[in-house]
């Protein structure tokens, strides 16, 4: 080893699953060595272990990506003192791209034995965390802060404070990491127009999808049409008031080949309206929630007693859902 470097390998615990191991060697010449265990039993507040997922290696277990990082990007912690613990390891949570969601996402797969079956979808909900600003080259431009809940003094404030071109890349990033992400649902916030037309023009492989944005409004819609900001329309009937007007704003989106997207609300009922709905107008898709309450189970029982009623006519788009058939 050369002085003054950080070196990470892929090493074998005591169950013969891969592990991290790092040597670091100090500017003095001193090399210390540590290497992580793995827990059988884990706390869902614990912090998450990164496996590649690769079932051809080790069931998925492997590690190479995180002695990636190792070898890669912390290779930014050389050349500090240490001795000092703390400024590491806050130089270590800077490095954070915050993550974690999705990689427990697809851990969950990988353990639910989906890998390869299963894609993902994210409602950021943008708005919820967007700090308005005075406007454009005023040097107080709008901020989407992902810190909010963060104290002060934690290093991860700051650095979840981004501009709107720097969430864009965020997402882009993201996606580049886990190429399952196949929707992002309200990525900025809803009269953002600059953020939501910057990221539909760079992530042509990502659907995007309005919902706080176009309200299932067909003049929402038709804004967003001409800014190009989304590629999907997040379907609520009870957003606009009537079946006419949810209707209209399907044949519209259609019309410009946008994907649609049925969906429920938060606080639900057990109405299956909206399975009924998926179908009849061929919408390809449809939100409803995990199957684990009878208000979210009712929708996909309603779409099975469908299924049933069509027979052999009836077609599962999947990953084809923008090219569902339309029937209007």
């Amino acid at each position: 080893l050369s002085r003054h470097s950080i070196v990470g390998r892929e090493v074998l615990d005591s169950r013969g699953n891969p592990t991290v191991e790092v040597d670091l060697t100090t500017a003095g010449g001193i090399t210390v060595r540590a290497m992580v265990p793995s827990g059988a039993s884990t706390g869902i507040h614990e912090a998450c272990e990164m496996r590649d997922g690769d079932k051809s290696r080790y069931l998925g277990k492997g590690c190479t990506k995180a002695v990636g990082h190792i070898n890669n990007e912390l290779q930014a912690i050389v050349g500090m003192c240490c001795l000092d613990q703390k400024a590491i390891d806050d130089k270590m949570c800077e490095m954070d791209t915050g993550t974690e969601g999705c990689e427990l996402i697809m851990e969950a797969i990988a353990k639910a034995g989906y890998t390869g079956k299963c894609k993902i979808g994210l409602d950021v909900a943008a708005a919820e965390f967007m700090v308005p600003g005075t406007g454009e080259g005023t040097g107080k431009e709008s901020m989407y802060d992902l810190a909010t809940w963060y104290p002060d003094n934690d290093p991860m404030k700051e650095k979840l404070k981004m501009t709107i071109p720097e969430l864009a890349a965020f997402y882009k990033d993201l996606k580049a990491t886990f190429p399952d992400i196949e929707t992002i649902e309200d990525p900025f916030d809803q009269d953002d127009w600059k953020g939501w037309s910057t990221m539909t023009a760079e992530m042509t492989d990502c659907q995007i999808v309005g919902d706080d944005l176009t309200v299932t409004n067909v003049r929402r819609i038709k804004t967003a049409i001409a800014e190009k900001a989304c590629t999907a329309l997040l379907l609520k009937v009870n957003q606009i008031g009537t079946i006419t007007e949810s209707i209209n704003a399907v044949k519209l989106c259609k019309s410009k080949g946008w994907g649609i997207m049925c969906s429920h609300r938060s606080g639900e009922t057990e109405d299956t309206t909206i399975a009924d709905l998926a179908v009849g107008l061929c919408t390809g898709q449809i939100k409803t929630g995990a199957p684990c309450r009878s208000d979210r189970l009712a929708k996909y029982n309603q779409l099975m007693r469908i299924e049933e009623e069509i027979g052999a006519g009836a077609v599962y788009a999947g990953a084809d859902s923008k090219r569902a058939h339309s029937v209007l």
